[in-house]
């Protein structure tokens, strides 16, 4: 196998990226599940229970997808979401400090979104080709 560095870049950005939120954030969501559950903030008014349930599942269930590079960028799709209201609507009247964060996952995830996670992942193991021009999900067909 040849050497590829821009792979293994993508590597060490999607499991920090995503180890970085999982344990950083999601983790400590899911360990504290119904305390917060009623008291979470509803920047959408979508209920704060919901919203508090879309934001787990984002920071736990689709950062391990990203970490393991399986349908990667199907998994950011809610990551940007996520962040992008954080950013420009939870955050909105905030100091720029307070946008930083969400606005530096995006960034780090719309790159991965963009380029793809890389041969080092089970997207690329498993020939799953989602997004990219021209190719499609493998169906074993």
């Amino acid at each position: 196998m040849r050497r590829d560095p821009a792979s293994v870049g993508l590597l060490l950005l999607r499991l920090g990226t995503g180890a970085l939120l999982l344990f950083a954030h999601g983790w400590p969501k899911l360990l504290h599940f119904q305390e917060r559950l009623t008291n979470f903030a509803d920047p959408i008014g979508m209920g704060p229970q919901v919203s508090f349930v879309l934001v787990v599942f984002a920071e736990v269930v689709c950062s391990i997808l990203v970490m393991l590079g399986f349908l990667t960028r199907l998994a950011i799709v809610p990551l940007l979401i996520f962040f992008m209201v954080a950013a420009f609507v939870q955050h909105l009247p905030d100091p720029f400090g307070r946008k930083e964060l969400p606005l530096l996952y995006a960034v780090s995830y719309l790159t991965i979104l963009i380029t793809g996670p890389g041969r080092y992942s089970l997207d690329s193991r498993l020939g799953i080709r989602i997004g990219q021009p021209g190719r499609r999900v493998k169906t074993g067909h």
